[in-house]
């Protein structure tokens, strides 16, 4: 069945770009049809490792009402994906659309919301794409909250850090019980020696999440030379037996099941 998956967290740094590519590319790779749109419109990146200088037109643009849908994606199929499709709508880098963005009001976040719904006609229905990734803002933004609810799935996406925690904690019961949203857990950059077991993991995991009735979909570790690349590299194309696409490959065949 067809998905929209928003991956978020809930403060930036956690990995959350690097997994949303790289997990489209994973399904493209499966032969499914991915649309992967850059909806992190205060810190876009995806531009960055795509190594994109400009498009005609941005997702701002189609949130806009500036165009359709099908103006801002741009097909990455022949450089990214082995099997399937794989088109990528970005965020405009540039200073003056980030403060624009940050600028908008509650009406305006409203309009946004209807076209993000109507997302699921044009590109699931009429464009028959398998799986819409949004690569949301971190933190509690309209746009973030906007992509929430026009997702079928939410993965939460955490990183070690008391401060991480304790605000994905917040964001548990303040915002995905609110909305009633399919949710998941994953654990990114976790120390090695948190992981010597699937059972350690997972008391591990509720522990950390207090106990959060929340499914934890996965723990990734950190690795270092991921780090290195500065999130610069698509590890499912250029890495495909890396653990970390060994990871994730789990990751996507768990989503599937949600």
């Amino acid at each position: 069945m067809a998905k929209i998956i928003a991956v978020h967290s809930y403060k930036g740094g956690t990995g959350k770009t690097l997994l949303s590519l790289n997990l489209a590319v994973l399904y493209a790779n499966r032969g499914k049809n991915v649309c992967l749109l850059d909806l992190d419109f205060r810190a876009p990146s995806l531009q960055s490792i795509l190594k994109v200088k400009n498009a005609d037109y941005w997702v701002n643009d189609y949130l806009n009402g500036v165009c359709d849908i099908k103006k801002v994606l741009a097909d990455h199929s022949k450089t990214h994906a082995k099997r399937g499709k794989l088109l990528i709508g970005l965020a405009n880098p540039s200073t003056e659309a980030i403060r624009e963005m940050s600028a908008k009001d509650r009406k305006w976040e409203m309009k946004a919301l209807g076209r993000l719904l109507s997302l699921k006609n044009s590109l699931l229905n009429d464009m028959h794409v398998d799986y819409i990734i949004f690569d949301t803002s971190p933190g509690l933004q309209y746009s973030s909250i906007n992509a929430i609810v026009s997702a079928d799935l939410v993965l939460v996406v955490s990183g070690m850090g008391i401060s991480d925690i304790k605000g994905t904690q917040r964001m548990i019961e303040e915002l995905y019980d609110l909305f009633e949203k399919k949710t998941g857990l994953i654990m990114n950059k976790v120390f090695a020696d948190f992981l010597s077991s699937k059972s350690h993991r997972q008391d591990l995991a509720k522990k950390l999440m207090n106990n959060s009735n929340l499914p934890i979909v996965d723990m990734i570790p950190c690795f270092c030379d991921i780090l290195r690349t500065g999130g610069t590299v698509i590890f499912a194309n250029e890495y495909p037996d890396h653990p970390f696409i060994k990871i994730l490959d789990r990751v996507a065949t768990t989503i599937e099941k949600l």
